[in-house]
């Protein structure tokens, strides 16, 4: 495999840290995992979306910045591979949901200033998983501060990630996960190896590992 940085994106609950931890394993890649037990805003933000989403995103933005820069601008180019659950570009997303008007304004010049410099994936992989299912794997899950998740957030979320990913600014793989388990059907995680292995020359791909 080509590939020596991939991001996997999709919505809440889609299985991104678990794809992410599978390619990690098999490809001994560096890991990241984004960090949720540490910001004390996001239990707030569930109970008062209103009063705690600027400082919830704003936490965010730092977070992640932090951690890929110390990975991503110290990595040697000749070292391990690098697969990570989230794309830097999440932050500007979710923002655009949770933000009013002139807080996303003052948002964006700060994002823009800081997302020039981390380098960008060789491979976006998008989970694509409908909305029943999400809250299916919510529960499952059992974060308390997201039960209560709503059907229209989720929504919000995935119609946020289709506009981006229609910008086309990464060579883009996108997966069906709603008939997909990468877990208890290994079969489908190999059919996702062979296509990475393979290289093949795109820009977007739909991929079934079925």
């Amino acid at each position: 495999m080509n590939y020596r940085y991939i991001a996997i994106e999709g919505n809440i609950g889609a299985g991104k840290s678990t794809l992410a931890n599978l390619l990690a394993k098999h490809y001994d890649a560096r890991l990241i995992l984004e960090e949720f037990a540490d910001n004390n805003f996001l239990p707030k933000f569930y109970n008062e979306p209103e009063r705690y989403a600027f400082p919830l995103e704003l936490s965010f933005l730092a977070d992640r910045y932090k951690q890929l820069k110390q990975i991503l601008l110290h990595q040697d180019l000749f070292q391990q591979k690098i697969v990570s659950d989230y794309l830097f570009t999440k932050s500007k997303l979710f923002a655009k949901i949770n933000l009013k008007d002139d807080e996303y304004e003052l948002f964006q010049k700060l994002f823009d200033i800081i997302d020039i410099q981390l380098p960008q994936p060789d491979l976006l992989i998008y989970l694509h998983c409908p909305i029943g299912k999400l809250q299916k794997n919510i529960q499952r899950r059992g974060r308390s501060y997201e039960q209560k998740i709503a059907d229209e957030y989720l929504e919000k979320v995935q119609d946020v990630y289709q506009q981006y990913l229609k910008q086309n600014l990464h060579k883009t793989l996108t997966i069906d996960v709603n008939t997909t388990d990468f877990i208890t059907k290994p079969q489908h995680f190999h059919n996702l190896l062979s296509f990475l292995e393979k290289d093949y020359d795109f820009q977007t791909h739909y991929l079934s590992v079925e």
